[in-house]
């Protein structure tokens, strides 16, 4: 039996998958956390990595492997391949006005769009460097190469680094990733050097764009054979969505620490609003994509006010009312992203007696988060994008309330995938199709196979979101 491994290099955690290379079984599998934070030493995701590598029994034995990674992260290396500063991850907002400038310099949000399918915000590449070279100039001297957190932990899996003989030509990334920078044109398949010019002012090294079945050799590791393929990677939602096997029409809905409502589209996006990011697949497609800030831990915070676990606060919620009676939650929490509005904060309307129940307040939350996701879905349909089947996934599509309040907020049934880790087994596949060669990903038979959640819209809760949307400040 041929093994493959996965790994899902997440904001909080080290996941990785050993499957067999044919048939997709999986055969064992390891995690280790992650520090929590907005800016992270490199060198704590090559622990994570090694440690859930040894939960996972090893990956001597391992053909093929390939990492999925949260995105955008910025992972500056001096001319020696050593990490010049920590690096700032997705959802680190300081670069909120690094992106406003970048806008404007290159003469709007309609420049953008048209330029890379994308327009700034702070979680872009291209933001935190532009953020780098006006508040760290000293550390932005020293950058000679600029990679992401999957570029940077496949680059030492394969066995480079500053103590491993490190060369900066042996970084490589994917289309998926590679389009999240703010520098690279899904459309055109290249990077812009202008962009860069603007974000840093000077040229670096920038890893090599492989293409999705394409990989590398690994030579020198410690962790895998020598000789062992190293897979392009992928972006975490590119990777959940190879691990669905996602087609035109499908949409996830993801709701982790972050929000995502992705889909696979035959053809490029570009809006000019900001809204929805055009990236690109894992297949050589695209991934039209909005993102909210704000989802489980929306569910999280309520639990902590409410003094309550999860299946609690699930249980909760559904004893209240569809539309809480009138109390909404705009469930800014951390700012937010779609809409693009970095320095928001979270309100609560339609306060009565009546409505100061622990069932109101749970309702009110979830349906919140709930409304934020579906407004990223109507940001979509918005740029003719076909949305004809609906997966909810993630941590926060573990909760009842979650799952079945959805197909109210959203106007539509839902599909819930078994719970699975998507990202890793995405990663997985990936892997076997770059040890196969062949044209097409393996046809693994799908171990995630849906429950449909169908109850009657009640679009009563939109439209009172609505109301009170932007009114937070």
């Amino acid at each position: 039996m041929t093994l493959v491994a996965g790994v899902d290099s997440s904001t909080q955690s080290c996941t990785i998958v050993v499957r067999d290379a044919d048939t997709g079984r999986l055969v064992r599998s390891g995690s280790a956390k992650h520090p929590d934070g907005t800016e992270v030493d490199p060198a704590a995701w090559w622990d994570a990595f090694r440690d859930a590598a040894e939960s996972a029994g090893g990956l001597a034995d391992v053909a093929a492997i390939s990492v999925a990674g949260q995105q955008h992260g910025m992972v500056a290396l001096d001319v020696d391949g050593a990490v010049v500063r920590p690096a700032l991850l997705w959802n680190d907002t300081r670069s909120a006005t690094a992106a406003t400038d970048l806008i404007r310099d290159l003469g709007g949000q309609r420049a953008w769009a048209e330029a890379v399918g994308s327009v700034p915000v702070a979680s872009f590449t291209a933001s935190k460097l532009r953020w780098l070279r006006d508040h760290e100039p000293d550390n932005a001297a020293r950058v000679a190469a600029v990679a992401l957190p999957h570029d940077w932990l496949s680059w030492r899996i394969a066995g480079h680094g500053p103590d491993g003989g490190s060369t900066l030509d042996a970084l490589v990334t994917d289309r998926s990733e590679a389009s999240g920078t703010g520098y690279w044109s899904p459309r055109d398949g290249d990077y812009r050097q202008d962009l860069l010019d603007l974000a840093l002012g000077r040229e670096v090294r920038l890893p090599r764009v492989l293409d999705p079945a394409e990989s590398v050799l690994a030579r020198g590791s410690d962790v895998l054979a020598d000789g062992a393929f190293v897979g392009a990677g992928a972006g975490d939602n590119a990777a959940a969505a190879l691990a669905l096997d996602m087609r035109p029409g499908d949409v996830a809905v993801s709701i982790g620490t972050s929000g995502v409502v992705s889909a696979v589209s035959a053809a490029p996006t570009a809006d000019p609003s900001g809204k929805v990011a055009g990236f690109a697949d894992a297949t050589g497609a695209y991934l039209p994509l909005a993102c909210t800030l704000n989802a489980s831990r929306v569910l999280d915070a309520a639990c902590r006010l409410l003094g309550v676990d999860h299946d609690r606060l699930s249980d909760l919620a559904l004893a209240a009312p569809p539309g809480a009676d009138g109390l909404t939650l705009v469930p800014y929490l951390d700012g937010e992203r779609t809409p693009n509005r970095p320095d928001a904060t979270g309100t609560l309307h339609g306060l009565q007696l009546a409505t100061t129940t622990p069932e109101h307040l749970a309702r009110a939350a979830v349906e919140g988060m709930l409304c934020g996701l579906a407004d990223a879905l109507d940001a979509l349909r918005a740029h003719d994008v076909p949305v004809t089947r609906l997966l909810l996934i993630g941590g926060g599509a573990r909760s009842e309330a979650v799952r079945r309040i959805a197909p109210q907020v959203f106007g539509m049934p839902v599909e819930v995938p078994e719970s699975g880790e998507y990202v890793a087994d995405g990663a997985a596949r990936q892997a076997a199709w770059a040890l196969s060669g062949a044209a097409e990903p393996p046809a693994w038979e799908s171990a995630t196979a849906p429950a449909v959640h169908d109850v009657p819209a009640e679009p009563h809760i939109r439209e009172r979101y609505a109301e009170v949307r932007d009114l937070a400040p």
